[in-house]
Protein backbone atom coordinates (compact mmCIF):
# COMPACT_ATOMS: atom_id res chain seq x y z
CA UNK A 1 0.00 0.00 0.00
CA UNK A 2 0.68 3.59 -0.85
CA UNK A 3 0.33 7.22 -0.56
CA UNK A 4 2.52 8.15 -3.25
CA UNK A 5 0.29 8.84 -6.10
CA UNK A 6 3.46 10.42 -8.43
CA UNK A 7 4.33 6.91 -8.95
CA UNK A 8 1.36 6.55 -11.40
CA UNK A 9 2.53 10.08 -13.04
CA UNK A 10 3.84 8.62 -16.43
CA UNK A 11 1.01 8.94 -18.43
CA UNK A 12 -0.56 11.77 -20.86
CA UNK A 13 -3.85 10.82 -18.85
CA UNK A 14 -3.93 9.66 -15.27
CA UNK A 15 -7.77 8.64 -14.61
CA UNK A 16 -8.85 8.53 -11.14
CA UNK A 17 -12.32 7.17 -10.77
CA UNK A 18 -14.85 7.26 -7.95
CA UNK A 19 -17.58 4.81 -6.86
CA UNK A 20 -20.07 7.38 -6.46
CA UNK A 21 -20.76 11.38 -7.27
CA UNK A 22 -21.92 12.86 -4.07
CA UNK A 23 -19.57 11.93 -1.32
CA UNK A 24 -16.74 14.06 -0.63
CA UNK A 25 -13.78 11.52 0.35
CA UNK A 26 -12.41 11.23 -3.21
CA UNK A 27 -13.14 14.81 -4.86
CA UNK A 28 -11.07 16.17 -1.70
CA UNK A 29 -8.24 14.01 -1.99
CA UNK A 30 -8.66 14.42 -5.64
CA UNK A 31 -8.09 18.24 -4.65
CA UNK A 32 -4.50 17.62 -3.16
CA UNK A 33 -3.24 14.74 -5.26
CA UNK A 34 -3.67 17.41 -7.54
CA UNK A 35 -1.77 19.76 -5.72
CA UNK A 36 0.88 17.23 -5.91
CA UNK A 37 1.04 16.53 -9.66
CA UNK A 38 1.49 19.87 -10.44
CA UNK A 39 4.55 19.84 -8.61
CA UNK A 40 5.42 17.22 -11.28
CA UNK A 41 4.51 18.57 -14.62
CA UNK A 42 0.56 18.35 -14.82
CA UNK A 43 -0.80 21.54 -16.07
CA UNK A 44 -4.09 20.34 -16.38
CA UNK A 45 -7.13 18.69 -15.06
CA UNK A 46 -10.56 17.56 -16.91
CA UNK A 47 -13.83 16.72 -15.11
CA UNK A 48 -16.95 15.00 -15.33
CA UNK A 49 -18.83 18.46 -16.53
CA UNK A 50 -19.78 19.74 -19.77
CA UNK A 51 -16.77 20.95 -21.89
CA UNK A 52 -18.74 24.07 -23.21
CA UNK A 53 -19.79 24.99 -19.57
CA UNK A 54 -16.42 24.20 -18.29
CA UNK A 55 -14.54 27.47 -20.39
CA UNK A 56 -15.63 29.94 -18.11
CA UNK A 57 -14.26 28.32 -14.62
CA UNK A 58 -10.85 28.11 -17.04
CA UNK A 59 -11.13 31.58 -18.14
CA UNK A 60 -11.49 32.35 -13.93
CA UNK A 61 -8.66 30.01 -12.80
CA UNK A 62 -6.40 31.32 -15.62
CA UNK A 63 -7.22 34.84 -16.75
CA UNK A 64 -9.46 35.74 -13.44
CA UNK A 65 -12.33 36.85 -15.59
CA UNK A 66 -15.60 36.70 -13.86
CA UNK A 67 -16.40 35.79 -10.32
CA UNK A 68 -15.92 32.52 -8.11
CA UNK A 69 -19.49 32.38 -7.05
CA UNK A 70 -20.55 33.06 -10.95
CA UNK A 71 -18.32 30.40 -12.59
CA UNK A 72 -19.76 28.12 -9.85
CA UNK A 73 -23.35 28.53 -10.76
CA UNK A 74 -21.93 28.74 -14.47
CA UNK A 75 -19.46 26.80 -15.34
CA UNK A 76 -20.80 23.28 -14.40
CA UNK A 77 -22.93 21.15 -15.01
CA UNK A 78 -25.00 18.02 -12.88
CA UNK A 79 -25.22 20.41 -10.37
CA UNK A 80 -21.25 19.76 -9.25
CA UNK A 81 -21.30 23.35 -8.91
CA UNK A 82 -22.78 22.84 -5.68
CA UNK A 83 -19.89 20.34 -4.30
CA UNK A 84 -17.65 22.16 -1.81
CA UNK A 85 -14.60 20.14 -3.25
CA UNK A 86 -15.20 21.78 -6.58
CA UNK A 87 -15.27 25.31 -5.09
CA UNK A 88 -12.14 24.72 -3.20
CA UNK A 89 -10.29 22.78 -6.70
CA UNK A 90 -11.48 26.25 -8.72
CA UNK A 91 -10.04 28.48 -5.76
CA UNK A 92 -6.89 26.55 -5.31
CA UNK A 93 -6.61 26.86 -9.27
CA UNK A 94 -6.40 30.27 -9.85
CA UNK A 95 -4.91 31.32 -6.57
CA UNK A 96 -2.01 28.84 -8.53
CA UNK A 97 -2.14 30.31 -11.35
CA UNK A 98 -2.02 34.34 -10.08
CA UNK A 99 1.15 35.89 -10.86
CA UNK A 100 2.67 32.94 -12.89
CA UNK A 101 3.44 32.96 -16.67
CA UNK A 102 0.99 31.64 -19.36
CA UNK A 103 2.81 28.24 -19.76
CA UNK A 104 3.15 27.39 -16.36
CA UNK A 105 -1.00 28.37 -15.25
CA UNK A 106 -3.06 24.91 -14.58
CA UNK A 107 -6.04 24.36 -17.05
CA UNK A 108 -9.30 23.56 -16.10
CA UNK A 109 -11.56 21.14 -18.48
CA UNK A 110 -14.69 19.70 -18.55
CA UNK A 111 -15.25 17.13 -20.81
CA UNK A 112 -18.62 15.71 -20.55
CA UNK A 113 -21.35 16.40 -23.52
CA UNK A 114 -23.85 19.08 -21.89
CA UNK A 115 -26.83 16.01 -21.19
CA UNK A 116 -28.26 14.95 -17.90
CA UNK A 117 -29.09 11.42 -17.77
CA UNK A 118 -32.84 12.23 -18.63
CA UNK A 119 -32.67 15.36 -20.55
CA UNK A 120 -30.26 16.92 -23.16
CA UNK A 121 -30.62 20.48 -24.41
CA UNK A 122 -31.07 21.66 -27.92
CA UNK A 123 -27.59 22.01 -30.51
CA UNK A 124 -28.71 25.72 -31.11
CA UNK A 125 -26.81 27.76 -29.16
CA UNK A 126 -23.40 25.85 -29.70
CA UNK A 127 -23.97 25.76 -33.54
CA UNK A 128 -24.75 29.34 -33.69
CA UNK A 129 -21.30 30.24 -32.20
CA UNK A 130 -19.80 28.27 -34.71
CA UNK A 131 -21.82 30.00 -37.39
CA UNK A 132 -21.28 33.32 -35.97
CA UNK A 133 -17.49 33.03 -35.61
CA UNK A 134 -17.51 32.21 -39.31
CA UNK A 135 -19.66 34.74 -40.18
CA UNK A 136 -21.74 32.79 -42.08
CA UNK A 137 -25.60 33.47 -42.73
CA UNK A 138 -27.61 30.48 -41.51
CA UNK A 139 -31.12 30.34 -39.62
CA UNK A 140 -29.81 27.56 -36.88
CA UNK A 141 -33.06 28.99 -34.86
CA UNK A 142 -35.52 28.63 -37.51
CA UNK A 143 -34.65 24.84 -37.53
CA UNK A 144 -34.26 24.16 -33.99
CA UNK A 145 -37.22 25.72 -32.90
CA UNK A 146 -38.02 26.00 -29.62
CA UNK A 147 -35.22 24.45 -26.56
CA UNK A 148 -37.51 23.54 -24.63
CA UNK A 149 -38.86 20.59 -27.22
CA UNK A 150 -35.35 19.25 -26.93
CA UNK A 151 -34.37 19.65 -23.35
CA UNK A 152 -37.78 18.08 -21.58
CA UNK A 153 -37.74 14.69 -20.69
CA UNK A 154 -40.16 12.95 -23.21
CA UNK A 155 -37.82 14.07 -25.82
CA UNK A 156 -35.15 11.61 -24.13
CA UNK A 157 -37.34 9.13 -22.81
CA UNK A 158 -39.81 8.72 -25.69
CA UNK A 159 -38.43 8.14 -29.45
CA UNK A 160 -41.90 9.21 -30.63
CA UNK A 161 -41.17 12.46 -28.67
CA UNK A 162 -37.86 13.13 -29.76
CA UNK A 163 -36.57 15.81 -32.48
CA UNK A 164 -33.84 13.96 -33.33
CA UNK A 165 -35.03 12.38 -36.59
CA UNK A 166 -37.07 14.84 -37.88
CA UNK A 167 -36.27 16.67 -41.14
CA UNK A 168 -35.16 20.20 -39.39
CA UNK A 169 -32.62 17.50 -37.26
CA UNK A 170 -31.47 16.13 -40.32
CA UNK A 171 -31.16 19.53 -42.23
CA UNK A 172 -29.19 21.10 -39.18
CA UNK A 173 -26.84 17.57 -38.79
CA UNK A 174 -26.18 18.87 -42.74
CA UNK A 175 -25.44 22.12 -41.47
CA UNK A 176 -23.06 21.08 -39.04
CA UNK A 177 -20.66 18.98 -41.16
CA UNK A 178 -20.61 21.71 -43.04
CA UNK A 179 -19.22 24.01 -40.70
CA UNK A 180 -17.24 21.62 -39.13
CA UNK A 181 -15.30 21.67 -42.83
CA UNK A 182 -15.25 25.29 -43.13
CA UNK A 183 -13.64 25.74 -39.73
CA UNK A 184 -10.81 23.87 -40.73
CA UNK A 185 -10.76 25.10 -44.02
CA UNK A 186 -10.94 28.65 -43.17
CA UNK A 187 -8.04 27.77 -39.75
CA UNK A 188 -5.21 30.04 -41.24
CA UNK A 189 -7.68 32.48 -41.86
CA UNK A 190 -9.52 32.49 -38.49
CA UNK A 191 -6.70 32.50 -36.29
CA UNK A 192 -4.87 35.37 -37.86
CA UNK A 193 -7.83 37.59 -37.31
CA UNK A 194 -8.99 36.08 -34.08
CA UNK A 195 -6.63 33.45 -32.29
CA UNK A 196 -5.77 29.66 -31.56
CA UNK A 197 -7.42 29.34 -28.53
CA UNK A 198 -10.88 31.42 -30.23
CA UNK A 199 -10.86 28.89 -33.21
CA UNK A 200 -10.44 26.60 -30.49
CA UNK A 201 -13.52 27.65 -28.68
CA UNK A 202 -15.56 27.40 -31.66
CA UNK A 203 -14.78 24.13 -32.20
CA UNK A 204 -15.78 22.87 -29.06
CA UNK A 205 -19.31 24.35 -29.31
CA UNK A 206 -19.32 22.93 -32.76
CA UNK A 207 -18.59 19.69 -31.42
CA UNK A 208 -20.80 19.78 -28.63
CA UNK A 209 -23.62 20.76 -31.19
CA UNK A 210 -23.27 18.10 -33.43
CA UNK A 211 -22.93 15.50 -30.24
CA UNK A 212 -26.18 17.06 -29.34
CA UNK A 213 -27.36 16.24 -32.51
CA UNK A 214 -25.99 12.51 -32.12
CA UNK A 215 -27.75 11.92 -28.94
CA UNK A 216 -31.25 13.16 -29.84
CA UNK A 217 -30.59 10.86 -33.01
CA UNK A 218 -30.28 8.26 -30.67
CA UNK A 219 -32.82 8.75 -28.55
CA UNK A 220 -35.37 8.50 -31.48
CA UNK A 221 -34.67 5.36 -32.33
CA UNK A 222 -37.55 2.83 -32.50
CA UNK A 223 -35.58 0.07 -30.68
CA UNK A 224 -36.43 -1.77 -26.90
CA UNK A 225 -35.82 0.20 -24.70
CA UNK A 226 -32.52 -1.70 -22.81
CA UNK A 227 -30.74 -1.51 -25.84
CA UNK A 228 -31.82 1.99 -26.36
CA UNK A 229 -30.33 3.21 -23.17
CA UNK A 230 -27.23 1.04 -24.03
CA UNK A 231 -26.77 2.84 -27.33
CA UNK A 232 -27.70 6.37 -25.32
CA UNK A 233 -24.79 5.57 -22.82
CA UNK A 234 -22.14 4.67 -25.59
CA UNK A 235 -23.22 7.93 -27.53
CA UNK A 236 -22.45 10.33 -24.03
CA UNK A 237 -19.22 7.98 -23.32
CA UNK A 238 -18.04 8.30 -27.08
CA UNK A 239 -18.28 12.02 -26.88
CA UNK A 240 -16.61 11.72 -23.20
CA UNK A 241 -13.90 10.38 -25.13
CA UNK A 242 -13.94 12.25 -28.26
CA UNK A 243 -13.22 15.57 -25.88
CA UNK A 244 -10.53 13.89 -23.61
CA UNK A 245 -8.66 13.27 -27.11
CA UNK A 246 -9.16 16.76 -27.86
CA UNK A 247 -7.85 18.13 -24.77
CA UNK A 248 -4.62 15.94 -24.82
CA UNK A 249 -3.61 17.54 -27.97
CA UNK A 250 -4.38 21.17 -27.09
CA UNK A 251 -2.33 20.53 -23.22
CA UNK A 252 0.42 18.03 -24.95
CA UNK A 253 2.91 20.92 -25.22
CA UNK A 254 1.90 21.96 -21.76
CA UNK A 255 1.97 18.85 -19.40
CA UNK A 256 -0.15 16.04 -18.06
CA UNK A 257 -3.32 15.65 -17.46
CA UNK A 258 -5.69 14.31 -14.43
CA UNK A 259 -9.00 13.05 -15.42
CA UNK A 260 -11.68 12.59 -12.42
CA UNK A 261 -15.27 10.95 -13.03
CA UNK A 262 -17.10 7.99 -11.86
CA UNK A 263 -15.39 4.45 -12.29
CA UNK A 264 -18.20 3.77 -15.05
CA UNK A 265 -16.90 6.64 -17.01
CA UNK A 266 -13.05 5.69 -16.95
CA UNK A 267 -12.53 1.97 -16.53
CA UNK A 268 -11.39 0.16 -19.31
CA UNK A 269 -14.01 -2.96 -20.72
CA UNK A 270 -17.66 -2.89 -20.69
CA UNK A 271 -19.35 -0.52 -18.20
CA UNK A 272 -22.63 -1.35 -16.75
CA UNK A 273 -25.45 -0.06 -14.95
CA UNK A 274 -28.82 -1.28 -13.37
CA UNK A 275 -31.20 1.55 -14.84
CA UNK A 276 -34.85 0.38 -12.98
CA UNK A 277 -35.44 -2.76 -14.61
CA UNK A 278 -33.18 -2.25 -17.22
CA UNK A 279 -29.36 -3.90 -17.25
CA UNK A 280 -27.69 -1.46 -19.89
CA UNK A 281 -24.07 -1.70 -20.87
CA UNK A 282 -21.96 0.02 -23.02
CA UNK A 283 -17.72 0.88 -23.43
CA UNK A 284 -16.80 3.78 -21.46
CA UNK A 285 -14.66 6.81 -22.09
CA UNK A 286 -11.90 5.18 -20.34
CA UNK A 287 -12.22 1.97 -22.55
CA UNK A 288 -12.65 3.79 -25.81
CA UNK A 289 -9.59 6.09 -25.00
CA UNK A 290 -7.44 3.11 -23.61
CA UNK A 291 -7.92 1.50 -26.70
CA UNK A 292 -6.99 4.35 -28.78
CA UNK A 293 -3.94 5.51 -27.09
CA UNK A 294 -2.56 2.21 -25.36
CA UNK A 295 -0.32 2.99 -22.42
CA UNK A 296 -0.64 6.40 -22.77
CA UNK A 297 -3.67 6.27 -20.38
CA UNK A 298 -3.71 4.71 -16.71
CA UNK A 299 -7.20 4.08 -15.18
CA UNK A 300 -6.87 3.85 -10.92
CA UNK A 301 -9.72 2.67 -9.77
CA UNK A 302 -11.99 4.53 -6.75
CA UNK A 303 -13.03 2.05 -3.87
CA UNK A 304 -15.07 2.95 -0.75
CA UNK A 305 -15.30 1.00 2.36
CA UNK A 306 -17.92 3.02 4.84
CA UNK A 307 -20.08 6.56 3.52
CA UNK A 308 -21.96 8.71 6.57
CA UNK A 309 -23.34 10.79 3.96
CA UNK A 310 -24.44 7.76 1.34
CA UNK A 311 -25.63 5.93 4.62
CA UNK A 312 -23.37 3.14 3.65
CA UNK A 313 -22.14 0.84 6.20
CA UNK A 314 -19.01 -1.51 7.15
CA UNK A 315 -18.31 -3.70 3.89
CA UNK A 316 -18.60 -7.37 4.36
CA UNK A 317 -15.41 -8.97 4.74
CA UNK A 318 -15.87 -11.48 1.77
CA UNK A 319 -16.24 -8.31 -0.28
CA UNK A 320 -13.44 -6.38 -2.43
CA UNK A 321 -13.77 -3.47 -0.19
CA UNK A 322 -14.01 -5.75 2.89
CA UNK A 323 -10.39 -7.07 1.83
CA UNK A 324 -9.44 -3.68 1.25
CA UNK A 325 -10.38 -2.29 4.36
CA UNK A 326 -8.48 -4.64 6.18
CA UNK A 327 -5.36 -3.79 5.05
CA UNK A 328 -5.88 0.35 4.46
CA UNK A 329 -6.94 1.97 7.57
CA UNK A 330 -7.34 5.71 5.94
CA UNK A 331 -6.55 6.09 2.30
CA UNK A 332 -4.14 4.38 0.15
CA UNK A 333 -2.87 3.08 -3.30
CA UNK A 334 -2.66 -0.67 -4.11
CA UNK A 335 -1.48 -2.72 -7.57
CA UNK A 336 -2.40 -5.70 -5.37
CA UNK A 337 -6.04 -6.06 -6.41
CA UNK A 338 -8.30 -7.15 -4.08
CA UNK A 339 -10.12 -10.55 -3.74
CA UNK A 340 -13.55 -11.39 -2.70
CA UNK A 341 -17.13 -10.87 -4.54
CA UNK A 342 -18.89 -7.75 -5.75
CA UNK A 343 -21.04 -5.71 -2.55
CA UNK A 344 -24.60 -6.65 -2.46
CA UNK A 345 -27.74 -5.19 -0.56
CA UNK A 346 -26.55 -1.06 -1.32
CA UNK A 347 -29.62 1.15 -2.41
CA UNK A 348 -29.23 2.18 -5.87
CA UNK A 349 -30.45 5.71 -4.87
CA UNK A 350 -27.32 6.40 -3.42
CA UNK A 351 -25.50 6.30 -6.68
CA UNK A 352 -22.73 3.90 -5.45
CA UNK A 353 -21.89 1.33 -7.55
CA UNK A 354 -19.26 -0.90 -5.50
CA UNK A 355 -16.25 -2.53 -7.45
CA UNK A 356 -16.84 -5.45 -9.71
CA UNK A 357 -14.17 -7.82 -11.34
CA UNK A 358 -14.93 -6.26 -14.68
CA UNK A 359 -13.42 -2.89 -13.55
CA UNK A 360 -10.67 -4.19 -11.37
CA UNK A 361 -9.35 -6.83 -13.99
CA UNK A 362 -8.07 -3.40 -16.12
CA UNK A 363 -7.45 -1.03 -13.51
CA UNK A 364 -4.02 -0.25 -13.01
CA UNK A 365 -4.46 0.45 -9.59
CA UNK A 366 -6.97 0.52 -6.69
CA UNK A 367 -6.97 3.70 -4.39
CA UNK A 368 -9.34 3.02 -1.32
CA UNK A 369 -10.89 5.09 0.88
CA UNK A 370 -11.77 3.55 4.62
CA UNK A 371 -14.09 6.42 4.95
CA UNK A 372 -13.85 5.72 8.82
Amino acid sequence: MSQDITAFATSDLLAFGEPAHWQPAHARLRNDLFAQLVDRGFRSIALETDRVAALAVNDFVQEGIGTLDAVMKEGFTHNFGDFDANRELVAWMRSHNENRPADQRVAFHGFDGPMEMMNAPSPRRFLEHARDYLGLDVDIAGLAGDDELWWRTEAVMDPDVSLGDSAEADRLRVIADDMLTKLYARAPERIAATSRAEWQRAKTHLSAGIGMLRYHKQAAEQIEDRVRWSLLSAVRDAIMAENLLDIRDIEAGRGTTLVFAHNRHLQRGTSTLELGPMHIDWFSAGAIVSALVGERYTFIAGSLGSSETLGIGEPEADTYEGDLQSRIPTWGLTTELPSGRTRTGIDPMTGYIPLDAETLDRADAVLHISGR
